[in-house]
């Protein structure tokens, strides 16, 4: 009994266990309310069905929250990453709409590497006012947050620019082995941020400057140039989900394109056990948690939800995963458990005195 215990606390203590938890169940909720949720078929040489398309539009903000992780992970917050996306999408659709032969992939490679080239402009100044000027994070990325949906207007002229471009609509709806094109570009992200985080030092040193930068400094890390590359990352992987988005629909909108995709992001490192304080990361983790958040956007289109109801239903389903895996949350519910007093029974009510 004793090692059962011992064993159960060690799996429900991972931090990766309440996560896939709540992923297993909302899969099993769905299950039940629409018994073909989990089917997959193959049609014209592609996979459809709900869990593929929940991978497939998962995929901008796995890539997002990735480089999310990385700035949480050094002390910091990037709110301009939505901004960052618009921006990218509308670069790129206007180079290609202005082209002859939208359908020439030197057009859209060219398209996609100057959008890519500004959108790691734009990450340099976010990681210059936070690592060199000492601006507040929040406040630094929050000036590009409101300033770049601007500037994403001012690029379209404030108007949905539309393509006709088969190569550039392949990053958002192309396949490739069965699967969408979307899910190996963001399987690539993440192998790739995992091989330089995990299987080097790179890792290590990221989450030594978010535990402690100014102990990291006199170590000899130098802390401003790991916050400038971490800010850097992120808008490189804001522009790649910004790629996609834009290709999902073949058009770039600069007010809605990312709209909100930070918050998003936020929620998907947090549920991925990552610590808003900075220091240690979970990539695994943050990809379980915008699975969650994907998956419960399908679960209130499934389930029929209102809109007006949709969004104060994600927000009490975020705060129940966070108080869930929340180990002082845990441990305060279970001592509670423990201190219970047990119930009566007969043998210990007091017996009545009876009257001499």
């Amino acid at each position: 009994m004793n090692a059962t215990m011992s064993r159960y606390r060690t799996m429900t203590g991972h931090r990766l266990f309440w996560p896939a938890a709540v992923l297993f169940v909302m899969l099993a909720a769905n299950t039940i309310y629409r018994p073909g949720f989990l089917s997959i078929e193959l049609k014209d040489g592609h996979l459809y069905g709900s869990p593929i398309d929940i991978l497939r539009l998962s995929a901008p903000l796995i890539l997002v929250a990735l480089g999310m992780t990385l700035v949480i992970s050094t002390g910091g917050i990037d709110l301009s990453v939505g901004s960052v996306c618009a921006i990218s999408g509308a670069i790129a659709c206007m180079y290609i709409s202005k082209q002859s032969d939208q359908n020439s992939l030197v057009v859209v490679l060219t398209a996609l590497a100057m959008a890519l080239g500004v959108a790691l402009v734009l990450g340099a100044w976010n990681g210059v006012l936070v690592a060199v000027i000492g601006i507040q994070p929040i406040i630094a990325t929050l000036i590009l947050m409101v300033a770049g949906r601007g500037l994403a207007q001012l690029i379209t002229q404030g108007q949905i620019i539309t393509i006709n471009s088969e190569p550039f609509r392949a990053i958002g709806l192309g396949h490739l082995l069965t699967l969408p094109l979307a899910i190996f570009i963001a399987l690539a992200a993440a192998l790739l941020v995992a091989a330089f985080t995990r299987r080097t030092a790179l890792g290590m040193i990221v989450e030594s400057v978010g535990g402690n930068a100014e102990a990291s400094r006199l170590a000899g890390i130098r802390s401003g140039r790991v916050i400038f590359l971490a800010y850097v990352l992120s808008a490189a992987c804001a522009a790649i989900a910004g790629f996609m988005m834009t290709a999902n629909v073949s058009s770039a909108d600069g007010n809605a394109v990312g709209l909100w995709v930070e918050l998003d992001a936020i929620l998907a490192v947090v549920i991925g056990g990552t610590s808003l304080a900075g220091g240690r990361f979970f990539l695994s983790g943050t990809i379980i948690g915008a699975l969650i958040i994907q998956t419960l956007t399908t679960t209130v289109y499934a389930m029929d939800i209102s809109p007006q109801t949709s969004l104060l239903f994600k927000a009490v389903v975020v705060i129940a995963v966070c108080l869930i895996q929340a180990p002082a949350f845990r441990a305060r519910f279970s001592r509670r458990r423990r201190n219970a007093p047990p119930p009566a029974t007969i043998a210990d009510k007091p017996k009545e005195q009876v009257p001499a």
